[in-house]
């Protein structure tokens, strides 16, 4: 146990890490947003392909608590495991953020200031979480699970551009990054509702995922 929650800190300590380290930097290196955005999806899908790849095999890289929580429904972890899973996601990523900001020769543990509110943005995390647990469900009721190093990054990359959130679709992260003054940062004011809004989306993803798999056998679409 100690190895997988080992590795569960780690990943998403390097998640947090990129996520906002690499919008830390590209404030410095152009006022371009567009390009801005670009620099911090590609870094955010490089990290993600990479931690998959190196963790999965060690803790199943869930790195999201909403992942747990349907591995947890699923009945491929257990209550206590789950526990320890997910409170390490939240220190992992916490301490990436931190990492980050000591990094860019800044205060180690900042007060975010950016709010994010609208209900158009709650659509956003919504639609990016319910495409993030539809996909690494369908992949684990296809078999295909070895392939979650390239699709939850595709994924993710993708939702950062058409999503108007720009994808947080994980309540680690979103608390993570309440300690970022920059602009992948998040007013913890907001956070609420985001981790509401990623829920929903979560319970549609599996719901989705029932849909799509109807008329195969429990067993089969749990396997």
């Amino acid at each position: 146990m100690i190895k997988k929650i080992s590795a569960e800190i780690l990943g998403t300590l390097f998640l947090g890490a990129s996520v906002v380290g690499s919008g830390l930097m590209v404030t410095i290196l152009t006022q371009d947003i567009a390009l801005q955005l670009f620099i911090n999806a590609i870094t955010t899908v490089f990290v993600l392909f990479l931690i998959i790849t190196l963790f999965s095999p060690v803790s199943g890289a869930h790195f999201n608590p909403l992942v747990t929580i349907v591995e947890l429904f699923y009945k491929r972890i257990s209550i206590k495991d789950a526990f320890f899973y997910i409170l390490s996601q939240f220190i992992g990523t916490s301490a990436g953020v931190v990492l980050a900001n000591l990094m860019f020769n800044r205060t180690a543990i900042q007060q975010s200031t950016y709010a994010r509110s609208g209900n158009y943005l709650l659509i956003a995390e919504v639609v990016a979480t319910a495409g993030l647990i539809m996909s690494i469900l369908l992949l684990r009721h296809q078999n295909r699970g070895s392939m979650a190093a390239v699709i939850v990054p595709a994924w993710i990359g993708a939702a950062y551009i058409f999503t108007s959130s720009t994808s947080f679709a994980n309540p680690a992260i979103t608390l993570a990054r309440t300690l970022s003054e920059s602009f992948t940062g998040i007013s913890i004011k907001s956070v609420p509702l985001f981790i509401a809004a990623q829920c929903v989306g979560a319970l549609i993803g599996v719901l989705l995922t029932l849909l799509l798999t109807a008329g195969k056998k429990e067993e089969d679409v749990i396997a």
